[in-house]
Parts: structure tokens; C-alpha cells; sequence
């Protein structure tokens, strides 16, 4: 298989890049504050295969989660994953191998400050504890000043990709310009085509850079693997890509299929076996549904995504897209561009049409209203597609 000729990370006993074989990294499911279970997933996912073992970290009591964590699995490289509040870095750095901050939630906090002067302080916090960083852009929460600079930039079914490359490129030079060049990109989707034309975009751009590479919310067993076999076949094949995350909506006890995944993948690249089709096929009923991460507030949501999943099976011939996201980090904004969307709080779900919101319902209630949308959105459908 074809390799990126990028400069080699170093991520604890890992290296991304360099022509260093791929690594496959997963995450923990469970809270982080639940130590036993997080440990247990930890080793679980090292075990299987994952080079990098990322937790997210919220609260200054995650962190003090985090510290008993690291002591009991010495033996996995812990990667960290920042949500808004960046100036925690300072305090889970001494027990991690790297950690990923998100450009696009940067400016929750401190809004006086410059996102150059974050980004500097995340820097030197990695320096002075010898740990990479990685820069994580998703498309669905790219800075709004960017979203808005670079709106009407792309063509059809490819919006924001553009933001999404000059926010990592932004960054890149910001960490660059700081003289800190231990980092690696990751610029993710949904939809595999953006995932494809944005790394692809970068990669030619700053071929020096690795990247880790993903498709966010690909959704659950087989159609997310499918998702991310198109995405990872079409780019690791061209030699684009160091590190990778398969992104499944599972069990927390099986989140080591993510690992299994991930390595099937590469093998079968390497071995010349592709499976997916040139281009991504989206049409019918495509369901996104994000990874059961430590972000997830609610462990009902994976249930709740298999009987969206299981309820919607009639609108398969209409092309709908129905999202289900477990945490309010990347629940609100990731609805936006589906026709229904479903973001899961800890008591309750939100459900939206479109970037309107419907309300809020009990897990228990919820499918009912949604049944009664899906059926909404198909009658519009068929009413637009009806000869005039």
C-alpha cells in the first residue's frame, strides 16, 4: 500500500506518520468518572489492537478520573479529547500520550481571547509535557466565523468542506508559527465524500502533516463500516492517512469492533481487496448516528439509535436523512443538515426538523413524534417529486 511521505508524531509508545504503519485508535464509551468501567474499556481496546486510547475529558473531576485511569492501564497510550474548555489541558497533560482539541469549540470560553493565544497555551502545555497534539476539525462545528467566511464556497453535497480545510490549515500555522510541529489533522464527516475531498484538499496542500482519519457518526453495524471502508479505501489507497478511527454506534461492551474494523480495513487494502463503489451512493433512507463515546449522557441513546433504525425501515426507498447523537457537544449543530434529528440528553431527547426545533420528549416517548415527522417529510417528498 501506497504511504504518506509525512514527518513522524510520536504519541507515546506510538508514532503517527513517517512511514510508520497505521495505527487504529478507538475511544471509551463509558463516563469517565466511572473508573472501574473505564478502565476495564481502556484495557479492552488496547487489548484489541488500539494504539491510542481516547477518554473525553469535561470537568475537573473527570480529570481527577483520569489520573487514577492512567495509573491502573499504564500500558495503553491515552490520547485526551478537549471539548470546550481548553485551559484543562494543563491538567490531564501529565497523564496523557496526546490530546485532540476541536478549532470550532474554542471560542465557548474566554471569547475576549484570540483563538491564536489558545492555541498557544495548549502548545506550550504539550511542549513543557512532551505529548502530541491533534487538530480536530469536524465539519458540523467548524468556528462560525469560518462557516460564514467560506458559505456558498462548495458545491452541492460538499457545504463546509472548505471551511473545514482552511480552519485545519489555520491551525496548522498557528502551531507552526509557535515552532511546535508535534501535531497531526483530522478533518471529519458524516458523509464520506466530504471526509474524501477534504483530506484529499489538505493533503496536497501539506503533505508534510499526518492525518487521522474518520468519518464522525458513520453509524451502526454494517452500514458505518461501509461508510468508512469507502472513505478509508479511496484515500489510504492514494497514500493519504497515518492514523485512523472507525466510528460505530455499538454496545459499550463491544467497542473493541471498532479496532477489528479498522485493521480488517487496512488489511484488505494492503491486500488489494476493495469493497466499496468509486463514488458514495446516498440514496434512500441514511441514517447517522455518532460513535458511543465518554460523551454520551445517556447510555439509552444506542438503544434508541437500533430502534430509529429498526422504526424507519418503511422510508428506506425515499432519500431521508435521519440523525441521532448522543451528547450535546456535537448533538445540536451535527442535526442541522439532516431532514430529522435526534440529540440525546441525559432525561430527555431533542428532536429537530432541520435546524427547527420540535421540542423536547421522554426516551420513551419520542419515537412516536418522530414516526409522525418521517412520515411528514415523505409526504413532502412525493408531493415535490409528483409531475406537475
Amino acid at each position: 500500500m501506497k504511504r504518506a511521505n509525512s514527518r513522524p508524531v510520536r504519541a507515546g509508545s506510538v508514532t503517527i506518520g513517517g512511514g510508520n504503519p497505521i495505527v487504529v485508535q478507538s475511544m471509551c464509551a463509558t463516563r469517565t468518572q466511572d473508573i472501574e468501567a473505564t478502565t476495564n474499556q481502556a484495557r479492552m481496546l488496547h487489548a484489541a489492537g488500539a494504539g491510542l486510547v481516547r477518554i473525553a475529558i469535561d470537568s475537573a473531576k473527570d480529570v481527577e478520573a483520569l489520573a487514577e485511569i492512567r495509573a491502573r492501564v499504564p500500558e495503553a497510550n491515552l490520547v485526551i479529547d478537549l471539548q470546550e474548555n481548553y485551559r484543562l489541558v494543563a491538567q490531564v497533560a501529565p497523564h496523557v500520550s496526546k490530546v485532540r482539541y476541536n478549532p470550532g469549540h474554542l471560542y465557548h470560553h474566554e471569547k475576549q481571547k484570540s483563538a491564536r493565544d489558545k492555541v498557544a497555551f495548549i502548545a506550550e502545555t504539550a511542549a513543557r509535557n512532551d505529548i502530541a497534539l491533534r487538530i480536530g476539525v469536524n465539519c458540523g462545528s467548524v468556528d462560525p466565523a469560518l462557516a460564514e467566511k467560506f458559505e456558498g464556497a462548495d458545491e452541492p453535497k460538499l457545504e463546509g468542506v472548505t471551511a473545514m480545510v482552511e480552519s485545519a490549515l489555520e491551525h496548522c500555522r498557528y502551531l507552526d508559527d509557535l515552532g511546535f510541529t508535534r501535531y497531526v489533522v483530522s478533518m471529519k464527516d458524516s458523509d464520506p465524500r466530504k471526509v474524501i475531498e477534504g483530506n484529499t484538499r489538505f493533503a496536497a496542500i501539506r503533505p508534510d502533516v499526518p492525518l487521522h482519519l474518520g468519518v464522525t457518526e458513520a453509524g451502526m453495524l454494517p452500514d458505518g463500516v461501509l461508510k468508512t471502508r469507502i472513505a478509508f479505501e479511496q484515500l489510504l489507497s492514494r497514500g493519504i492517512g497515518d492514523t485512523i478511527r472507525v466510528s460505530l454506534t455499538l454496545p459499550f461492551a463491544e467497542k473493541w469492533r471498532e479496532v477489528e474494523a479498522g485493521n480488517q480495513i487496512i488489511a484488505d487494502i494492503e491486500a488489494g481487496r476493495f469493497r466499496s463503489v468509486p463514488v458514495f451512493q446516498d440514496h434512500g433512507l441514511n441514517i447517522i448516528s455518532c460513535p458511543s463515546c465518554s460523551r454520551v449522557e445517556n447510555e439509552a441513546f444506542i438503544d434508541l439509535a437500533l430502534k430509529v433504525k429498526e422504526m424507519s425501515a418503511y422510508a428506506k426507498e425515499f432519500d431521508v436523512t435521519i440523525a441521532v447523537m448522543g451528547c450535546r457537544v456535537n448533538g445540536p449543530g451535527e442535526t442541522d443538515d439532516a431532514d430529522l434529528g435526534l440529540w440525546c440528553a441525559p432525561n430527555f431527547v431533542n428532536l429537530k426538523r432541520g435546524e427547527e426545533e420540535l421540542g423536547a420528549f421522554p426516551y420513551d416517548a419520542v419515537l412516536d413524534r418522530l414516526r409522525v415527522e418521517l412520515d411528514a417529510v415523505i409526504a413532502r417528498k412525493k408531493s415535490a417529486a409528483a409531475p406537475a
